[in-house]
């Protein structure tokens, strides 16, 4: 499947501060920043759990904006990342609940980020 992925940001450090906090309750972090030697002199960086899988590069945001979702391991997870990336300056774009119109155990939370793109928790787990 996919290997890894990424978006532009315009405003790269607005970027990086809203993804550090917003997944923080993911256990997602910053793991690299590729040297700006390598980068035509933009900001990219990566973040992941054990390597990067999504990655940051400072440059015009996409157009449309996109949508990605990342696995969170609880609910409570999906309920905290809702919250966090609301406090990083993140916009409502569905607050945590089941959505089974996707399946029964299907419990996401979607926040737009500060370039528009649809940003998602999601936690399959039956409610335990």
């Amino acid at each position: 499947m996919i290997d890894h992925s990424g978006i532009s940001a315009a405003d790269i450090s607005k970027a990086v501060s809203f993804y550090d906090q917003a997944f923080a309750p993911l256990s997602i972090s910053m793991l690299a920043e590729v040297p700006i030697e390598f980068t035509d002199g933009k900001r990219v960086v990566g973040y992941g759990t054990h390597r990067p899988q999504f990655w940051l590069s400072e440059g015009e945001a996409q157009k449309p904006p996109v949508h990605f979702a990342f696995a969170a391991p609880t609910r409570a997870a999906v309920d905290a990342f809702y919250e966090a990336a609301l406090k990083a300056g993140g916009s409502d774009n569905g607050a945590p609940g089941i959505r089974p119109h996707y399946h029964e155990n299907y419990y996401g939370a979607f926040v737009l980020d500060p370039e528009g793109n649809n940003i998602e928790a999601v936690c399959h787990k039956a409610e335990t």
